[in-house]
C-alpha cells in the first residue's frame, strides 16, 4: 500500500478525526478544572496595614484569606509606633488571590547605635560640629570652661554622663559639648 493511499484512507481519516475531538475534550476539561481550582474571578482586597501593630495586621490578614510576611525592618521612623508596620507590598487596595504573602516591613524599636568617633577632644567647634550632625547625632548645650584653646572641644556628654570615643549612642542623640573659652585657667 502507498503512503498516499494511506492518507487517503477512511482509516487514516477516522483516526485523525478521532485524535482532534480528544484534543478538544481534553482542552475543555482542563479549562474548566482551572476554572474551578484557581477561583477565576473571585479576589480578596488587601487592607492597609501601615501603622498598625504585627498582631492586629496578622489578624486583618487572616480574615481576609492573606498570609503576612515580615520582610525586614527599615530605619526608625519617629512617624510610627515601635514595631508597627511602615510599608506593605502589594499596596492597601489592590485586588489579590487568596493565601496571596503580603510583605510587610517594621519600624524597628529605636534609632539604630552609633559609635561615638575618635578626635574629637581638642578638635575646634567649627570641625566637630559637620562631624557629629554628619553621623546623625544632634549638638545639644554648649558650655564654656577656662582653657587657652578658644572653642576647643574639651568634653563631651550625653544626659549629663560624659561620653569616650567608642561609646556608642542612638542617632539623633544630643551631645552636650564643653568648649575652650579663651583664657588661661
Amino acid at each position: 500500500m502507498s503512503i498516499i493511499k494511506f492518507l487517503t484512507s477512511k482509516t487514516f481519516l477516522k483516526q485523525i478525526l478521532l485524535a482532534l475531538a480528544a484534543v478538544v475534550v481534553l482542552c475543555f476539561v482542563i479549562l474548566k478544572w482551572l476554572n474551578i481550582t484557581t477561583n477565576h474571578g473571585e479576589f480578596e482586597t488587601v487592607p492597609d496595614l501601615r501603622g498598625k501593630s504585627i498582631d492586629v495586621a496578622e489578624i486583618e490578614l487572616k480574615q481576609n484569606n492573606l498570609v503576612m510576611k515580615i520582610q525586614d525592618s527599615a530605619n526608625y521612623n519617629p512617624d510610627y509606633p515601635r514595631f508597627s508596620v511602615i510599608e506593605q507590598e502589594p499596596l492597601a487596595g489592590t485586588k489579590v488571590k487568596e493565601d496571596r504573602k503580603i510583605y510587610i516591613t517594621l519600624n524597628p524599636s529605636g534609632y539604630r547605635k552609633i559609635r561615638v568617633p575618635d578626635g574629637l577632644i581638642d578638635q575646634t567647634f567649627r570641625q566637630v560640629k559637620p562631624t557629629l550632625e554628619a553621623l546623625g547625632f544632634k549638638v545639644g548645650k554648649i558650655s564654656y570652661e577656662n582653657n587657652i584653646g578658644k572653642d576647643m572641644v574639651l568634653k563631651l556628654y550625653h544626659e549629663g554622663k560624659r561620653i569616650e570615643a567608642g561609646d556608642k549612642l542612638a542617632k539623633t542623640s544630643k551631645i552636650d559639648l564643653v568648649l575652650g573659652n579663651g583664657n588661661r585657667p
